[in-house]
């Protein structure tokens, strides 16, 4: 992530992950999953900050599922449905049950489907958020597949270009390949100018949201640096009056890209699935999975893999830059580092941890 979406060593707390993982998964489990979806659930959110993507690790997001089950709005023992099913795809139902642990259950059917087909491609339907979407394109890697993860719903955060109203969510891609001794390749990011949970982040941090991220109520984007406060946002974090604009920001600069992109997200995602569009009621995700051996040789492909991200990040920096990075370098160095030392949260995450735990009756022990 950019530096401006960082705690300040001055100001971290590092937490041991298996630590914050135990005490994620009993949260979960107050909110009544069982005992295997809670540690999944736990799971998708420690990848998260682990990797460097704070906005969809614990937090952000532990507290807006909190409210969510408190509000009855996701169910925590959803019975999942195969709609519709061939041999390499399927649709599902995930009977309002969270993306964190419904999604791994969709991509592991893909990958599954991979093995025997070549291919294996799973829509999911009436799902809720699945966190960061790397960690189930991620599933794929695992097996040496390739694996890709969307995910699409509600219109109420992007706008389409020249659009004076939202059409789209984040419209999050995830894109991942194994290698053979590099770290593994992924894309993750979502097809707006910032993920939306960076902009709360950056509110929490006291940090200016860059020109020409967001959008004034009328459609007009804001060209100057703007700092943010708890008044720009609905309880459940959502911009009051604000929106977020396409990758590229504006024409000249190919919003038109992010907004296709978008697009296609829904219909992906929500459409193909037989729901309708986000911003019409609807909302999905979608898993792709393939089996390399299908198409080559995987040892050749991982060591083809090998050859081209080391040419990428052997790549002479411009003036000004100490290197060049492939999607996925960044991540794996986090994870190395946080691994070892611990996880920083602001104290603001950590005050939440110990006031919702003191709720809840959980024992906190970092």
């Amino acid at each position: 992530m950019l530096e401006r979406f960082h705690v300040s060593d001055e100001d971290a707390i590092r937490i041991n992950h298996k630590k914050m993982h135990s005490v994620t998964k009993q949260v979960f489990m107050k909110m009544g999953l069982s005992d295997e979806n809670a540690a999944l659930s736990a799971d998708v959110l420690i990848y998260a900050d682990l990797n460097g993507v704070d906005t969809h690790g614990v937090s952000n997001m532990l507290r807006s599922y909190v409210r969510m089950y408190q509000l009855e709005k996701i169910n925590p023992r959803p019975d999942i449905k195969i709609v519709k099913e061939s041999i390499s795809t399927a649709a599902l139902d995930g009977d309002k049950g969270l993306g964190l642990h419904t999604a791994p259950y969709a991509m592991k059917l893909a990958i599954n489907k991979a093995k025997e087909s070549g291919v294996g491609i799973v829509t999911l339907n009436n799902a809720g958020h699945l966190g960061a979407a790397g960690f189930h394109a991620k599933l794929a890697v695992d097996e040496d597949m390739i694996g890709v993860c969307m995910s699409g719903g509600g219109g109420f955060a992007m706008l389409p270009t020249f659009g004076a109203e939202p059409r789209f969510g984040t419209q999050p891609i995830a894109w991942a390949a194994p290698a053979e001794k590099e770290a593994y390749f992924m894309f993750d990011a979502a097809m707006t100018q910032i993920a939306g949970n960076k902009i709360k982040l950056l509110e929490r941090l006291e940090t200016p949201v860059a020109s020409n991220w967001l959008a004034n109520e009328d459609g007009s984007p804001i060209n100057d640096e703007k700092l943010l406060s708890k008044e720009d946002f609905h309880e459940d974090g959502r911009l009051k009056n604000l929106h977020m604009l396409p990758l590229g920001g504006e024409r000249e600069n190919g919003s038109h890209k992010g907004y296709g992109f978008a697009a296609i997200v829904d219909i992906m995602c929500s459409m193909l699935g037989g729901a309708q569009a986000g911003f019409l009621g609807g909302s999905g995700h979608y898993f792709a999975a393939y089996n390399i051996d299908s198409f080559s040789d995987k040892k050749t492909f991982k060591t083809n893999m090998d050859d081209f991200l080391r040419g990428l990040k052997e790549t002479p920096p411009a003036p000004g830059h100490d290197r060049v990075l492939y999607p996925g370098l960044a991540e794996f160095e986090s994870r190395n580092d946080r691994s070892e030392n611990g996880i920083p949260y602001h104290p603001e995450v950590i005050e939440w941890f110990e006031s919702i735990t003191s709720e809840l009756e959980i024992k906190l022990d970092w």
